[in-house]
């Protein structure tokens, strides 16, 4: 793929290093974005051999999006630039998720609150300024984030978590209701990722080129989406 100077679309896509992250920054490459991702940590990742193969078109930055300050940094480090697309790619489960409400302990769910709901939040709010006036905010949310599906119970804590980070990004698109940007909450389905786990039906390479697509076509459309990968409304 030509590395051309032309100016080309971006993405800062937080949360990139491996699984579902790296393979959407992957795929927005392919398609001729230019691509910022986020790892957290100091590990080398795919992300980096990316940004090494193709330095004009890829770069890494590092944040931590559960520590304020990481992110005050990344958007100073960042303020010379503008976006097109800022997504933000993060989650976690707690580790039984057979375990109720009633009996996960207070620190295992705030861990995964914290992460889930409150830091994608904070990442967006930190970082919108460096999105275009008409570019376009997305978060990886998920299908069991939906109330109306809910029918079968189980892994309550982490639906609790995607449910009250739906709630958030509404109460945001509320603030923004006169802002021509386009707002998403993308739910990718139950893909096999550390996350997903081994019995998963669906692989990454099955998914990723529909998602990308999804989050590229809800661009000028402004308000808030609700979305599968297929680009249909989940239920709230």
């Amino acid at each position: 793929m030509s590395e051309s100077a032309s100016p080309s679309p971006s993405i800062l896509l937080v949360g990139a290093s491996r699984g579902l992250g790296y393979a959407i920054a992957e795929e927005f490459w392919k398609r001729g974005w230019n691509v910022v991702g986020t790892v957290r940590g100091s590990t080398r990742t795919r992300l980096h051999d990316l940004a090494d193969e193709h330095p004009h078109r890829v770069a890494v930055e590092h944040v931590d999006i559960t520590d304020v300050n990481q992110l005050v940094d990344l958007r100073r480090r960042l303020s010379g630039r503008r976006f097109d697309i800022l997504f933000v790619n993060a989650g976690t489960a707690n580790h039984n998720q057979d375990e109720t409400i009633a009996e996960v302990s207070t620190e295992e769910f705030v861990r995964v609150m914290v992460t889930n709901a409150l830091s994608p939040m904070r990442a967006i709010e930190t970082l919108q300024e460096l999105v275009t006036q008409n570019g376009l905010i997305g978060i990886m949310s998920s299908g069991q984030g939906s109330v109306a599906n809910n029918e079968k119970g189980g892994h309550e804590v982490y639906r609790g978590t995607k449910a009250a980070l739906n709630t958030y990004m509404r109460s945001y698109a509320a603030r923004q209701a006169n802002e021509a940007r386009s707002l998403l909450l993308l739910a990718p389905g139950w893909i096999r990722t550390e996350l997903g786990g081994p019995d998963a039906p669906f692989t990454i390479e099955e998914t990723i080129p529909d998602i990308v697509s999804v989050i590229i076509a809800k661009q000028g459309k402004p308000g808030l989406q609700y979305l599968d990968r297929k680009g249909k409304t989940v239920p709230w």
